[in-house]
């Protein structure tokens, strides 16, 4: 497993919509599995998922992020699993850093 959380600060959905594009431009293998928005007032979040093959784990890893704004604050945390072939314990986590890795320049852009 690998995370990575910041405080951002701008537009909501011109950021959800970078991140979004980053993840599926930076990842041929990159595919949208699901996700949810709510919004009310100056309260919203929005949450992805997403999964891609790992060459090098020879496996699928997935993505999961949640953006989430109240007021002027916005929250992001992302969180990648199921990079490891090991039965018992965690072995290999490449695929799961490589995962995250596409998104991290994109979202720096944005950090406070």
């Amino acid at each position: 497993m690998a995370k990575y959380e910041a405080t951002l600060r701008g537009d909501f959905n011109i950021i959800l919509k970078d991140i979004e594009d980053s993840v599926m431009r930076k990842s041929l293998s990159a595919s949208f599995e699901d996700g949810s928005f709510y919004q009310d007032g100056d309260t919203a979040f929005a949450f992805r998922v997403y999964e891609r093959y790992s060459y090098f784990g020879n496996n699928r890893v997935s993505l999961s992020i949640l953006l989430f704004k109240k007021g002027d604050d916005i929250k992001f945390s992302a969180i990648t699993s199921g990079g490891s072939q090991a039965v018992f314990f965690k072995i290999n986590t490449v695929g799961e850093q490589n995962f995250l890795s596409t998104i991290i320049d994109t979202v720096e852009k944005y950090r406070i």
